[in-house]
């Protein structure tokens, strides 16, 4: 584990990345995006995680989006560069091969809500609250706006984008946001029910069912079907599958190795 701005360790077969940067409100600088991309690099390469956990320290907020006076102090070129590399940084998390599951316990706001919208399961405490703000300073959430879109429908989406005002999560969940939503005392119990749940499924199942599900994202119903009909072969061809199929009829647990 570091002790900077992005905190990694591995438990139980689940890498936990943690922004730490509570003082900043868990904003976004530099060494966030560059330690995201390190300990993913880490995490996919590491045999024993099977599963990916985001969060943040303390409870007050999940992430802030970018951290704007660092952002803004290195002019134009250094803003340009930032927005890339965040953009890189969504599109790592929303493609990648393992699991990856957003712990929100506070407020997750602007470029905080593209890291949770990247994930593939999100569970916040109902007391949490989010929102795209960025059009109160003259801004606009174009980035994440990738990732709304893809979750939230147009309407309820324009809304919470141009009037930049915070939601409940009880409001983000009916959206299309969050998957769950639980009190804040339950909320520890509930994501290590889910990471334990998942770290007993199939690391190469899973992987090659996450990549055929988001590349039909914008396929046709034709050419979709192929590829998931080629996608169902592969995956029936592991040795998971397997597996599995026999702990089924032999009535016992299986137990996957990722081949």
């Amino acid at each position: 584990m570091d002790s900077g701005d992005l905190l990694y360790r591995v438990e139980n077969n689940v890498a936990w990345l943690t922004i730490n940067r509570e003082k900043n409100r868990n904003s976004i600088n530099g060494a966030v995006i560059e330690g995201f991309f390190k300990y993913l690099d880490e995490a996919e390469n590491d045999p024993e995680v099977r599963v990916v956990c985001v969060t943040a320290a303390g409870n007050r907020a999940f992430c802030a989006g970018a951290d704007l006076a660092s952002a803004m102090g290195g002019g134009v070129g250094k803003a340009q560069s930032g927005n890339q590399a965040y953009a890189d940084l969504l599109k790592r998390i929303a493609g990648y091969p393992k699991p990856t599951v957003a712990r929100v316990a506070g407020s997750c706001v602007a470029g905080g809500t593209g890291f949770m919208l990247a994930c593939d399961i999100v569970i916040a405490a109902n007391t949490a609250k989010f929102g795209t703000p960025e059009v109160n300073v003259g801004l606009f959430p174009l980035m994440i706006g990738a990732l709304i879109f893809r979750n939230v429908p147009r309407k309820a989406a324009m809304e919470m984008i141009l009037l930049g005002d915070k939601i409940t999560a009880e409001k983000a969940l009916e959206m299309g946001m969050l998957t769950r939503v639980v009190a804040p005392e339950d909320l520890d119990a509930e994501v290590d029910k889910v990471l334990s749940t998942l770290t007993k499924k199939s690391p190469i199942g899973m992987k090659i069912g996450k990549e055929a599900y988001y590349a039909v994202d914008s396929m046709d119903l034709e050419n979709a079907l192929d590829l998931l009909s080629g996608k169902l072969s592969d995956v029936a061809a592991t040795e998971d599958a397997k597996e599995g199929i026999t702990a089924f009829l032999e009535k016992r647990e299986p137990k996957f190795t990722g081949k």
